[in-house]
């Protein structure tokens, strides 16, 4: 809905190392000016909210009790979230436009934009700042 000023996620695919391999350092330097730059921009504009990479060690939790813990990398680069953005704008377009200058997408990068909900659609459990946990404490 336009004019709501909602939450968005825009997740980064990692990128095989193989991309890098080949860049000249002055390549690499404009590629993270031209990431620093665009972040910025939409700092200054008050889009973002933060944004971070992410490391490539993960970890896998599951059973019913968290019992099964299993170190990754488990998917291709391809697959994989490499870090993220917190967008505040008015709609899924206006995320989706954002996404579409992402630098590295020239590079085969992929940006998946997701609304942040309100609350968990199987569930109901709301999200929440984690102030108002800290308050109930």
């Amino acid at each position: 809905m336009p004019g709501t000023d909602s939450a968005y996620m825009l997740f980064f695919s990692e990128l095989p190392d193989e991309c890098y391999a080949g860049m000249s350092a002055d390549e690499k330097q404009q590629l993270t000016d031209a990431w620093n730059a665009w972040y910025d921009g939409l700092a200054v504009a008050g889009k973002v909210q933060h944004g971070h990479p992410l490391e490539p060690a993960r970890r896998v939790v599951s059973g019913s009790r968290g019992e099964s813990v299993v170190d990754g990398p488990f998917a291709e680069a391809k697959e994989t979230i490499g870090g993220y953005f917190l967008l505040t704008v008015d709609s899924f377009d206006e995320a989706t436009e954002i996404a579409q200058r992402c630098p590295s997408l020239r590079l085969g990068m992929k940006v998946e934009v997701r609304r942040v909900a309100g609350s968990c659609a199987q569930l109901g459990v709301k999200g929440r700042p984690a102030a108002a946990a800290r308050a109930q404490a």
